[in-house]
Formats: structure tokens, sequence, C-alpha cells
């Protein structure tokens, strides 16, 4: 028995030697960074940075463009209901035309602000054509990627739209829209 109780302090103590030894070569085995790592790292983080940060600008940009062709899409269907249902007036200059302003479109478009000026004109076409609605959103002027100016296509019927005008045909909107 003698024999039994002395093996078990040296087993402890050889067990807390290893232990110790143990502990001693994770505190050596030290890893981490260095200074020129970490510093590479940075400056790929920032080279992805200048590059990303444009393009969500633009992909923002185009977005807002777009938001502001799809109200303009809205307001012409709206003045379409309006036009079908006897709220809008005869233009001024043509007794075969209809215009549709701000108050009288009010009721039929929820969610965009309409400014004075506002306003749907429907033409009646003079040949066999179809009607020219024109709609005229003070937002349109806000617009700024050239990419949905239109060009006139008169084979088509498609009139000319510059960015940054107020008033686009109906064919001219469709176009831009899907540019």
């Amino acid at each position: 028995m003698m024999m039994n109780e002395m093996k078990k302090p040296n087993e402890i103590t050889n067990k807390g030697a290893n232990h110790m030894k143990k502990m001693r070569k994770l505190l050596k085995n030290e890893k981490g960074l260095t200074l020129i790592e970490l510093l590479a790292v940075i400056v790929i983080l920032a080279i992805v940075a200048a590059i990303a940060v444009p393009a969500i600008g633009n992909i923002i940009q185009n977005s807002r463009d777009k938001a502001v062709f799809a109200d303009a899409s809205t307001i012409l269907s709206a003045a379409k209901l309006a036009m079908t249902d006897g709220a809008c007036k005869k233009t001024a200059a043509d007794t075969t035309g209809l215009t549709c302003d701000k108050d009288e479109l009010k009721p039929y478009v929820e969610g965009i602000t309409l400014a004075t000026g506002d306003q749907v004109v429907k033409t009646e076409a003079t040949s066999s054509a179809d009607a020219i609605w024109t709609v005229t959103y003070s937002k349109l002027g806000n617009v700024s990627n050239t990419k949905f100016s239109v060009a006139a296509d008169a084979a088509n019927g498609i009139a000319a739209y510059t960015v940054g005008t107020t008033s686009i045909q109906e064919k001219s909107l469709n176009k831009a829209m899907n540019q």
C-alpha cells in the first residue's frame, strides 16, 4: 500500500508539470497579425470601397429616376380613369382634347403629391392614329441620368424626351421606363 500511496503524489506532480508545459507552449505560441498584414487588409478594403461606393450611388440615383417615371405613369393611368368618369374638361386650345389638372387628378392619385401645373392632356390625333397623351409632372425635371432621354421616332409615334424637362408623351414615357 505504501507504493500506491507514493505514486499518487508523483502522478499529481507529473500531471501538474505536464499542464504547466502545455500552458507555456500556448503562451509562447502567440499568433496574431503584424502591422504590415493589418495595413494590407486596410488597403484592400479601401480599394473595394472606392469601387463599390460610386456604383451604389448610381444604382440609387437610377432607382430615384425610375420612381419618378413610375409616378408619371401612375398619374397618366389616373387621368385615363378620371377622363372616363368625366372629371376632366375640354382643353382651351383644342375642343377635341381633354385636360386633367392637379385638382381633377387628386381624387384618382394616392401617395403622389401633385404640384401646381401638373396635368395630363389628351389630344385627339388628326389621322387614324391613337390619341396623344402628354403628362406634365414637375418632378420629371429632377431626373438626371441621360440614359432616360428618348430620341424621336416618327415611325412609331414617339416624341423626343430630354432629361430635365417636365412634360413627356405616353409612348416616350413607356420607352424611358424600359431603358
